[in-house]
């Protein structure tokens, strides 16, 4: 559960909710949400797995003060158009009929590291010609699922494609049983292996290039 007055950040999917600059990302996208709704998509992070009831989300959104009941459905739908989400097949907000709404999503703290941790002197992406994705600490999932972390949206990659796990001592990419498969440096890879600075993988046709920043070294982008 999120603590009371977080501003730290939670991962879900492929989002990342900030409580301290109140952003919403996809990678390096931002993605606009009103306050109200940055505010309810919070509310229910912090309460899930448990559903909210309708009653207890205008207390916390609107306190003291009347407001038409169609103001929470359309905070609902604001937040379900940011997040490519469905009221019939829910990823992340699903509705509870006659009670409330409840945050069905897998969500984790990502940033509350050691001040020593070498993750938290670091940030790691993925990156090709076109594309700049964040990668959060543990795992990261590609594939051609829209909830995948990193998200590739090809014929040639499979739904749910590879894993990307960032630990405190290294990074790893392992295939997930990809029809078409993921290659590092040129070999088509059958187990996790290692990753480091500036290798480049390929998820099926797709190639992206493995970048680490550290403290103040920047991320060079590769042709």
């Amino acid at each position: 559960m999120v603590p009371a007055g977080f501003t730290g950040r939670i991962s879900f999917g492929p989002f990342v909710l900030d409580g301290g600059t109140r952003e919403l990302r996809r990678g390096a996208d931002a993605i606009h949400l009103t306050p109200k709704a940055f505010d309810l998509l919070s509310l229910l992070i912090e309460q899930r797995p448990r559903a909210v009831t309708k009653s207890t989300l205008y207390e916390r959104l609107w306190p003291s003060t009347f407001v038409d009941e169609a103001n929470l459905s359309i905070l609902v739908g604001e937040i379900r158009a940011a997040l490519g989400d469905s009221a019939r097949t829910p990823a992340f907000i699903r509705t509870v009929h006659g009670f409330g709404y409840a945050f069905c999503g897998h969500a984790a703290v990502v940033d509350a590291l050691p001040a020593g941790s070498p993750l938290a002197q670091s940030t790691f992406w993925l990156v090709s010609k076109t594309r700049h994705v964040a990668l959060h600490p543990g795992e990261n999932i590609v594939g051609r699922d829209p909830a995948s972390e990193v998200w590739l949206d090809a014929d040639s990659i499979s739904r749910r494609h590879a894993r990307i796990v960032v630990s405190d001592d290294r990074t790893t990419v392992e295939d997930a049983g990809s029809k078409n498969g993921t290659w590092l440096k040129g070999h088509r890879i059958e187990t996790a292996e290692r990753l480091s600075d500036g290798d480049q993988i390929m998820f099926g046709s797709i190639v992206m290039t493995f970048r680490l920043w550290t403290g103040g070294a920047t991320t060079k982008t590769l042709a």
